[in-house]
């Protein structure tokens, strides 16, 4: 008889519960769907505040995004971090992501999951949340509107030193494992027609670069007014500040294919440890477009556009403005129509001024330690605006391979300093165009077994191929070049 009583208080506290949950739920969404929404507001906003003088505790949201979506948070990001080694003791569930080599994890709470943390005796908690949209959708990319948050809760008595002491501490811990365990990357942007939730405007691979300085075939002086100018860039956060100058510096480099414009970005980039973003203009809209990918970018990075004379035709833009202007005078409504069509169609519209506006306007002043590289083999194609000082502030012009260049190349591939035959290679590189690359393939062994001299003969061999065939200096490329886009102007 007792089992029968308890098993029916159990059933009757079971159906009670059920049918008060059912009860509540029903009354909200007559409440949600049938009440005006300045009275529901007016409800909600009293309900707190009987709910704040009953409850003791504060609490502190940090979004993922700021500006209208338009650039991460960086507390947020400082935030992941700083909770990643607590979330590995305190919580159920985890997330993991690969830094570094790809092989070690970085584990952070999952969603709705909460840790507590102490600071100086006071016990605070976080929480890891999301919300997603009301409505029901059916795609296979996440809803563009999901939020994604951290909640800081607190009592309400230890609410200065919170504020005043304890987000700062949380910030600086953040920053500084998020620099021990980050994963350096390499960036490309997507097409802008495919950005969403799912995919994003950067994609990115593990950044595994091995260049160096120390293995870069450049002369040796110039490779050291090189780093001590990125030394002198890194350290100068508040030199730019006293100024009153965006914390960015530009290089332009120049030269023909193959002199080694892509290894000094991966050397200059290893050397400061920073991230690399090639961006591709052929592939963006519009400037606003370029203005958003832009914003998208973190500091302490390098954003690359190389070949930038082949990416938009930007050498003289302003010149055929006004052809255009006198050409849309002399032609007929129809033939208008059709051309404004065409150019409707043309798939990317960044101009001269937008690119500008990024390097050296208002825009370029989102995020600071950024390095901004542009490369390209013609320098004198390029409008005079976009490489002046102040926009360009260096510009590194990469040759063909010198003897010291030389001398780099042969302790990378044949490990040694000296040799007999280096007399006789100084001499012919005096005389001869050829790039680092094509020396460095001359010295690569072809056969297992294939010792130094032979290596160094067959580039002995090569320089002699090269010059007998003609090759013109340097300065003599130059002029045939001018000489050739001055003909195509008249014309």
């Amino acid at each position: 008889m007792d089992d029968f009583l308890s098993n029916l208080s159990s059933a009757m506290a079971t159906f009670t519960f059920f049918y008060s949950t059912a009860t509540f739920v029903f009354i909200y969404a007559m409440f949600r769907d049938h009440f005006p929404q300045h009275l529901q507001d007016d409800i909600q906003k009293y309900g707190r505040k009987l709910v704040n003088f009953a409850y003791p505790y504060s609490q502190i949201t940090f979004d993922e995004f700021t500006g209208e979506y338009m650039r991460r948070s960086e507390a947020f990001t400082a935030i992941e971090n700083y909770l990643s080694d607590k979330s590995v003791v305190s919580a159920k569930r985890l997330k993991a992501d690969a830094v570094k080599d790809g092989q070690s994890l970085v584990l952070s709470m999952d969603y709705h999951e909460e840790v507590a943390d102490e600071f100086n005796g006071i016990k605070v908690w976080w929480s890891s949340n999301r919300t997603t949209p009301r409505s029901l959708q059916f795609s296979v990319f996440p809803a563009v509107d999901e939020k994604r948050y951290y909640k800081l809760t607190f009592h309400n008595r230890h609410k200065q030193i919170i504020t005043e002491s304890y987000l700062a501490w949380v910030m600086n811990e953040g920053k500084a494992i998020k620099q021990n365990n980050r994963l350096r990357k390499l960036y490309t942007n997507n097409p802008s027609k495919d950005w969403n939730g799912f995919n994003p405007k950067w994609s990115y691979v593990a950044f595994e670069h091995p260049a160096s300085f120390d293995t870069l075939a450049m002369d040796a002086n110039k490779k050291q007014e090189i780093i001590n100018d990125i030394n002198k860039f890194k350290m100068g956060r508040d030199y730019y500040q006293s100024i009153g100058k965006a914390w960015k510096r530009g290089y332009l480099l120049y030269g023909p294919p193959g002199t080694g414009k892509s290894t000094m970005i991966a050397a200059m980039a290893n050397h400061l440890e920073y991230d690399v973003y090639d961006l591709e203009l052929t592939a963006i809209k519009d400037n606003t477009e370029l203005r958003r990918l832009l914003i998208d970018t973190s500091g302490k990075s390098i954003l690359v556009i190389e070949d930038i004379d082949c990416s938009l035709d930007l050498m003289g833009e302003r010149e055929s403005k006004k052809r255009k202007i006198k050409e849309d005078s002399d032609m007929d409504p129809i033939s208008k129509k059709v051309k404004k069509e065409m150019e409707e169609t043309t798939d990317s519209k960044v101009t001269l001024s937008g690119v500008l506006n990024c390097v050296d306007g208002l825009w370029s002043s989102c995020g600071g330690e950024r390095i901004i590289i542009f490369t390209t083999n013609y320098i004198e194609n390029l409008d005079p605006a976009l490489i002046r000082r102040g926009r360009m502030d260096l510009l590194i012009e990469m040759p063909f391979c010198c003897f010291e260049a030389f001398k780099v190349l042969a302790k990378n591939y044949l490990k040694i300093n000296s040799h007999i035959l280096f007399k006789q290679i100084g001499v012919l590189l005096g005389k001869t165009n050829m790039t680092p690359a094509d020396v460095a393939e001359n010295l690569i062994p072809k056969f297992e077994g294939e010792n130094v001299e032979l290596r160094l003969n067959r580039l002995i061999e090569a320089l002699k191929a090269t010059k007998n065939g003609g090759a013109c200096r340097p300065n003599q490329k130059r002029k045939r070049r001018n000489s050739n886009l001055t003909n195509k102007k008249k014309k």
